[in-house]
């Protein structure tokens, strides 16, 4: 959707103002139902839209982001627009600065049409937000977008956004990306600045695109990637190209298919597809390489340690605001605070012991494919699954195949691979080498090309 925007704008056939104005209108007619807005920023949009038609015909231009109609998640800081990251705590609070990544948008010329809604605090994988209104998935209403950053997946599914951005705490990101039939990134710890956007967990928050392609999200990571002096955990590390090539190859590279933990207590469709594309890439040259994972489930259990604490440090002085906050965010917080200070030393012992487990699996292969999750999206309210013949608690099932990768702050991408029976998507998740955004991107890129998409979401 970027990239041939992006190519009709400069040979003439449309102009930003016109991509804006559609979007606009498009957000009008249905957001209503979707609430994947909680701000729309309809008259700034337009004046940047008007103002990068004039760059553009005065010969300056800023690259493909370049009057693009773009949206990001509530959660960053945007001067002079309400950032309520999606609790009423926020909802008169007006930024003097943008976040970081705002500001690197608006360098590449962006159009900010609006702020996404999410679920509370960005604690949570529904969008269920009991202030703005739950967020609907635009394959089927009735069904959960995925959090926190439901609402920005939402919008690109739905057309109303060219990309967005989101954060990813426990597969934010990557799971509303399964949910909703986009593309989710989550690149590595660091790759991305975080000033200027609040904070869940110190140590396992990310900031990553969504689009409806693999090309369109690696343009805008090209945009918000990269030091910032401002961000302690910013990292140094040189920032490439992300976009891949036209006709990119995978031949030899060597695919790891996960023999324990990623496909156990997952539902069929799910497998069939993510097997169906491990044979496409197969097709395609790469090498599949059974391979057997560290103890997820242990690093699972010590990333929930290592969020329940921090997030309760951030959000322990809310928890006595009642009416202000949702009961399920209340009662995270209190369990947060429970955690003894040992729990959370012997869980970041063990986050050392498993990346460096993590990291000997790249001297055998390349990336690994696995599903994003074990599950399509389930419906709105629903808080058990099940799968095989076991009930599961719908939240710990539905961050099962991601939570662990914020833990050990590795690159992950979700692409769709299909559809279920009843209509819904069907995530994909590729997991790569710190910093390695590049090949993640490379490998999706190619997959794509090969047909392995999904038809557009049908109209809401």
């Amino acid at each position: 959707m970027i990239q041939q925007s992006a190519e009709d704008l400069r040979r003439g056939r449309l102009t930003s103002l016109a991509l804006t104005t559609a979007a606009l209108d498009r957000i009008a007619r249905v957001d209503g139902s979707l609430r994947s807005f909680i701000t729309v920023t309809a008259e700034s949009a337009l004046a940047c839209a008007r103002l990068a038609d004039a760059e553009l015909a005065a010969g300056r231009d800023r690259g493909p982001l370049q009057g693009m109609p773009i949206s990001v998640k509530d959660l960053l800081a945007t001067r002079g627009v309400p950032t309520t990251a999606g609790s009423v705590v926020y909802r008169d609070w007006l930024p003097d600065a943008n976040a970081t990544v705002v500001e690197r948008l608006e360098a590449a010329g962006a159009v900010l049409i609006g702020k996404n809604n999410l679920h509370e605090l960005a604690y949570g994988v529904t969008s269920g937000n009991p202030h703005f209104g739950a967020v609907a998935n635009p394959w089927n209403p009735r069904h959960s977008p995925g959090g926190s950053s439901g609402g920005s997946a939402a919008a690109v599914a739905a057309g109303l956004a060219h990309g967005a951005i989101g954060t990813d705490t426990g597969g934010s990101v990557r799971i509303p990306a399964a949910f909703c039939g986009v593309v989710g990134l989550k690149p590595t710890y660091g790759r991305v600045s975080r000033h200027g956007i609040l904070p869940l967990a110190y140590s396992l928050d990310h900031v990553g695109p969504l689009a409806a392609g693999v090309r369109d999200a690696a343009l805008l990571l090209n945009a918000i990637a990269g030091h910032d002096p401002r961000d302690p955990s910013s990292s140094r590390r040189p920032v490439v190209d992300f976009v891949p090539r036209d006709g990119c190859s995978i031949r030899g590279l060597r695919i790891g298919v996960p023999e324990n933990f990623f496909f156990e207590r997952i539902e069929p469709e799910v497998g069939t597809a993510v097997r169906g594309a491990l044979a496409r890439a197969e097709e395609l040259g790469a090498r599949l390489k059974p391979i057997r994972v560290p103890d997820m489930a242990e690093i699972n259990a010590a990333a929930r340690v290592i969020q329940l604490a921090e997030a309760a440090a951030v959000l322990r002085p809310l928890i006595e605001r009642r009416d202000d906050l949702g009961e399920d965010v209340r009662g995270l917080v209190l369990q947060g605070c429970l955690i003894a200070a040992v729990d959370y030393v012997d869980a970041q012992r063990l986050r050392r012991l498993y990346r460096n487990q993590f990291s000997r699996l790249w001297s055998e292969i390349d990336y690994l494919v696995t599903p994003t999750t074990p599950v399509t999206a389930p419906e709105i309210g629903q808080t058990s699954l099940r799968l095989g013949d076991e009930q599961e608690d719908a939240r710990l099932a539905v961050t099962r195949l991601v939570r662990a990768i914020n833990l050990l702050g590795l690159p992950a991408l979700s692409l769709p691979c299909g559809l279920s029976s009843s209509r819904l998507p069907i995530g994909l998740q590729i997991i790569g080498p710190a910093f390695d955004e590049a090949g993640v991107l490379i490998l999706g890129a190619a997959l794509e090309d090969a047909g392995m998409r999904v038809p557009a979401c049908p109209e809401v």
